[in-house]
């Protein structure tokens, strides 16, 4: 689906596993990163917050037992969905890993096909959210459901699925404050008001791809004590005006000794 790019991480210390696992991805359209070290696979899933992990147990620094783990206990990613690949497949293994919150188990030697068939069900309820048709404009901020993209200044914004749904739920609402547990309901679906820090990290990236400036966003206000609203009248980027020749000549001589 044209602008819709669903992120899968793949944590694999074997490159050739990578590599395939990579390669099969990429052929169904989703966006792949990859990392060969527990250390890398924990940092790049916190940094880039991808819809999906596939992650090896057998991985070099931590194993993927604790990338699993952090991932769950962090705000940012207790509900990414986690499918470990392993060589591991003991009865203990696989309940283990499920416990520590794995969504799925696959063992090697694997079928690349079922693999992605196991993804693409996981993946499926963002793929097919229905959302209305109409498109969102808003000064130069352009959100176009039926593409599932968005652009700014003419200029397509790559998002994660879940940026795209919450920017697309509070610019739906122009200028109606959402509390940060109302978001978590209606894009993530939870009712935790524990995890209310990952409407607050998927704002700041949002801002980060959207904003002239994140520190003083124009497009999805904070309301302080509340939570967050979309500024259905965006203010036009302040812009310095380059200075005249005539000024500068002035304050040359007024700054001259």
């Amino acid at each position: 689906m044209a602008g819709m790019h669903l992120t899968v991480l793949v944590a694999e210390d074997d490159p050739h596993v990578l590599e395939l696992v990579k390669y099969h991805l990429e052929r169904e359209h989703y966006r792949v990163l990859t990392a060969a070290d527990g250390h890398s696979a924990w940092r790049l899933a916190i940094e880039a917050l991808p819809d999906l992990v596939v992650l090896d147990l057998m991985l070099p620094g931590l194993d993927g037992y604790d990338v699993c783990r952090r991932l769950r206990r962090d705000p940012r990613t207790a509900s990414v969905p986690i499918i470990m690949l392993t060589a591991r497949a003991s009865e203990t293994d696989k309940v283990l890993g499920l416990e520590l919150g794995a969504d799925d188990y696959v063992t090697k030697p694997f079928s690349p096909r079922e693999l992605v068939a196991r993804i693409r069900a996981r993946l499926r309820p963002l793929a097919t959210e229905s959302l209305p048709d109409e498109e969102l404009r808003y000064g130069d901020l352009v959100i176009n459901p039926a593409r599932f993209q968005v652009t700014v200044r003419g200029e397509e914004v790559r998002l994660t699925a879940k940026e795209f749904f919450l920017l697309h739920h509070l610019a739906s609402h122009p200028n109606l404050v959402f509390t940060r547990q109302q978001l978590l309901r209606a894009v993530w679906g939870w009712e935790h008001p524990g995890q209310t820090r990952t409407v607050d990290v998927h704002v700041r990236y949002l801002r980060q791809k959207l904003e002239p400036d994140p520190e003083r966003p124009r497009y999805i206000e904070t309301v302080r004590g509340v939570g967050y609203r979309f500024n259905g009248r965006p203010s036009p980027p302040v812009e310095s005006k380059p200075k005249k020749e005539g000024d500068r000549l002035e304050a040359k001589a007024t700054c001259s000794f």
